[in-house]
């Protein structure tokens, strides 16, 4: 397949249509594009699902910029459901479906949307509040049927197989994606047709270099953009394969999934990497039928780095993006990782790392990164104060801070403000976990800023321990004591409190302000 990495992108651009109905075109509609369970559904049967999907909407009333959201669990509906209604110019918004009902009540608010597409199993939790949306027009089911909705499966099946693609602009909304909610209100991140390509393809091609024989895997769900990016669009822009998982990730059943499919690109965050070593300590497994296994959601521990390289001799490539920017913008490369780093600037984009003042800071400084790229979000709807702090002209403020060194790797600090002032000295508590986390009796580790009885802010860290060992005061001391054998002695920690467990999003990223309560 011929390189997208400078594709030119028509007027008239429809993200759906290329995904799909391109591979029609060009001979691939005997290619397998989803392995679900024991179902294989190639690209000819997932066009005539998506030209049904987008039909049954359109029967339905559904127009080009009504919003349809989402509350599915990975599945081939998920595919039908998001590339129908971007098939008809309406704008697919796949929500976590572990989110509460306020949550819930708060994105069909916010977006307006008319459309809700739901799984039965997941209608529980709205159904108290949906009969008083005022934006809400219809509510269609996945699975059993629920008393005054639409099924799902009746509504498709009946439907034309024969669809005209809506004549959407590349620069009109394709899809929006709410962020985690890590901090504060979750923001509706807007893209539009044309940033897909702008996005991916630099990680697909400079990296990943995805072709059509590839059986992709991974494990974050959907509705978080790392798991749309590598689950939904890295294999269908290259024709390749995807195996959807609908379950939560236990180690185990992924091993199994792992074991029957024989994925040759694996995609996971480092919590779930440190899980699976754990796993594979009881238990052979041979996993030299993956080619590239990649972490993303947060920095990848050097520690996670080096057992994995010692356990399958393969190297873990980290990387790191964002749904605001799309997808990964920076990212290590095979036979050139540098441990402990997020990579390397991904081509296509233009990066300046910059402190407080807007000033850019020397090479081993640590700065705020400030991206450039035309795949970066619009802006976020209905939040014009937000839309302010992040755009700068043709800059985007990540609120991510790095330190560049001199070989051009960036290594993550954790968000803008994560970062602690100790002593008077810009801290990352990222720094502080890693080298906590070096120490055997330590499984896990958070770090925030604490203040003393004369109002200082001092280091503070949370700890879950291995399975061995017990909280004590002397473990307390010996962890502080090892701590300052690494570190300048301001970043030790002054108090350590051990827990059962670090508050996590469901992608396994610390929720750091929940520490700070």
């Amino acid at each position: 397949m011929v390189s997208l990495l400078n594709f030119s992108i028509p007027e008239n651009f429809n993200q759906s249509e290329f995904m799909v109905d391109r591979h029609i075109r060009e001979g691939r509609g005997k290619n397998i594009a989803i392995y679900y369970k024991n179902k294989k559904i190639t690209y000819e049967e997932l066009f005539i699902m998506v030209n049904k999907c987008g039909n049954a909407l359109k029967n339905l009333g559904v127009e080009i910029e009504n919003r349809v959201l989402m509350v599915l669990s990975d599945c081939p509906e998920f595919f039908y459901t998001y590339l129908g209604a971007m098939k008809i110019g309406a704008i697919p918004i796949p929500v976590n479906t572990m989110a509460l009902p306020k949550d819930y009540e708060y994105f069909l608010d916010d977006s307006r949307a008319n459309t809700l597409v739901i799984a039965d199993v997941f209608f529980e939790k709205l159904k108290s509040f949906l009969k008083d949306k005022k934006y809400l027009k219809r509510i269609i089911v996945v699975g059993d049927n629920v008393t005054g909705t639409l099924n799902f499966n009746d509504i498709v099946e009946s439907a034309s197989p024969v669809l005209k693609t809506e004549e959407t602009s590349k620069n009109d909304m394709a899809f929006w994606m709410y962020t985690s909610g890590t901090t504060g209100v979750p923001k509706g991140v807007i893209h539009l047709h044309h940033d897909l390509l702008y996005y991916m393809t630099p990680s697909c091609e400079e990296v990943f270099k995805i072709r059509e024989e590839d059986i992709i895997f991974c494990t974050s769900k959907m509705f978080f953009s790392y798991g749309r990016n590598h689950s939904l669009e890295a294999p269908l822009l290259y024709g390749a394969s995807v195996i959807l998982w609908p379950e939560w990730s236990r180690p185990e059943d992924i091993l199994k999934v792992i074991e029957k499919y024989k994925p040759t690109i694996f995609f996971s965050v480092p919590t779930f990497y440190n899980l699976l070593l754990k796993e594979c300590e009881t238990r052979s497994i041979d996993l030299s039928f993956i080619r590239l296994f990649v972490s993303a959601g947060e920095a990848l521990p050097k520690d996670i780095f080096d057992r994995w390289l010692k356990r399958f001799n393969i190297e873990i490539i980290d990387a790191i993006g964002s749904t605001d920017v799309g997808g990964l913008y920076i990212a290590n490369r095979i036979g050139n990782v540098k441990p402990g780093s997020s990579g390397k600037l991904l081509p296509g984009y233009e990066a300046e790392l910059k402190n407080e003042k807007g000033e850019k800071v020397p090479i081993g400084e640590v700065g705020t990164l400030w991206l450039k790229n035309d795949g970066i979000t619009c802006g976020y709807w209905r939040k014009h104060e937000k839309n302010k702090e992040a755009f700068w002209g043709p800059w985007f403020n990540t609120k991510d801070q790095f330190i560049e060194d001199k070989d051009g790797f960036y290594f993550y600090q954790g968000r803008a403000d994560d970062m602690l002032k100790i002593s008077g000295q810009w801290t990352s508590p990222i720094e502080i976990e890693n080298v906590i986390m070096l120490h055997p009796a330590v499984s896990e580790c958070g770090v925030v800023g604490s203040q003393t009885e004369e109002g200082l802010i001092k280091v503070k860290a949370y700890v879950v321990l291995n399975k061995g060992y017990e909280p004590s005061p002397e473990l307390e001391k010996e962890l502080i004591e090892y701590t300052k054998s690494k570190i300048a002695h301001f970043k030790v920690p002054k108090w350590i409190e051990f827990v059962n467990e670090l508050p996590r999003t469901t992608t396994g990223k610390l929720i750091r302000y929940k520490l700070r309560i």
